[in-house]
């Protein structure tokens, strides 16, 4: 489903086969890229770029990223996502009480406690998690 055009690029969600991390697709014909997002944090990053010979410029590369990551796109691109799949991606990774964050490298401190379940709530636009263990859950306003 397509989310928005950038200097006559598609940024796509698909629709079929789609797998976590959370990822929009450009497909140019001679490259395509991933650009991942998320449910805890407004950030953007580029995934990936296939064939890395074919690679576009790097200021047409971070243009997708930037436009990825306005409010309007962001938005659409995870209602998109949690419609489709019914999942944020997030389950059973460790959240930090601490920092507010959810950690890639799974370091367990008093901080910490995993996520049992978690969704989205397009309306809202918020991500509500359930951790073991706590007595109260998490709500994560993007």
């Amino acid at each position: 489903m397509k989310l928005f055009s950038y200097k006559g690029l598609s940024m796509v969600i698909m629709l079929r086969d789609e797998h976590c991390p959370p990822h929009a697709h450009v497909d140019a014909g001679a490259w395509s890229a991933r650009f991942k997002f998320c449910f805890w944090h407004n950030g953007v990053e580029l995934w990936d770029v296939v064939p890395h010979s074919n690679r576009p410029p790097v200021a047409v590369l971070e243009g997708l990223r930037h436009a990825l990551r306005q409010p309007v796109h962001l938005r659409r691109a995870r209602t998109i996502w949690w419609e489709k799949l019914q999942t944020v991606c997030l389950d059973h990774q460790i959240w930090d009480w601490r920092t507010s964050e959810v950690l890639v490298v799974k370091r367990i401190a008093s901080t910490t406690d995993m996520i049992c379940s978690a969704c989205y709530e397009p309306e809202t636009n918020k991500t509500l998690l359930a951790l073991f263990g706590a007595s109260e859950g998490v709500e994560i306003k993007l």
